[in-house]
């Protein structure tokens, strides 16, 4: 495993391990990594989850507005959307992803080619499915949402 490009993302129920994919979307993925190392994931809230489908992430507002204030141009790659696949939110224009991503409960393969995949979960997959889930009728809107209790870089961590 390498460890500058492996996330451990700490959940309520226990820790997620994502696989960066800086081949896939090198600008992505260094950015998530700055965001990490600065601490700026923890403690925010997964504002958007529709079963089925994806969880949504990374916005400091908590209503899908927000982000750290730095757009990233897109780098729409290959890699699939399939149960695992983390990848950016983002408008409409296709330069807006900021800190926004989403991780998917299953395969979503009409996303291909539209939304920066930057990563792909290898281990905890169990407790990204656990995420208290949103309103369908409410576009995924989710009541008192989970949180992410940690996000850092596996090389920064001391084991």
């Amino acid at each position: 495993m390498d460890k500058e490009n492996t996330l451990y993302l700490d959940l309520k129920d226990g820790r997620v391990v994502i696989e960066l994919l800086p081949q896939a979307a090198p600008k992505h993925v260094a950015r998530i990594k700055e965001l990490a190392r600065q601490g700026f994931y923890d403690g925010i809230v997964f504002h958007r989850v529709i079963d089925g489908f994806m969880a949504q992430t990374g916005d400091p507002l908590g209503n899908g507005t927000g982000g750290s204030g730095k757009k990233l141009q897109a780098e729409f790659n290959d890699e699939p959307h399939v149960r695992g696949t983390v990848s950016m939110a983002r408008a409409m224009d296709p330069n807006s992803a900021d800190s926004q991503f989403f991780i998917c409960f299953a395969d979503a393969r009409f996303l291909d080619h539209q939304y920066t995949v930057w990563g792909n979960v290898i281990s905890g997959m169990e407790f990204v499915d656990k995420i208290k889930k949103g309103d369908r009728f409410a576009n995924g809107a989710v009541r008192n949402p989970d949180k992410i209790v940690k996000m850092q870089v596996a090389a920064d961590v001391k084991e």
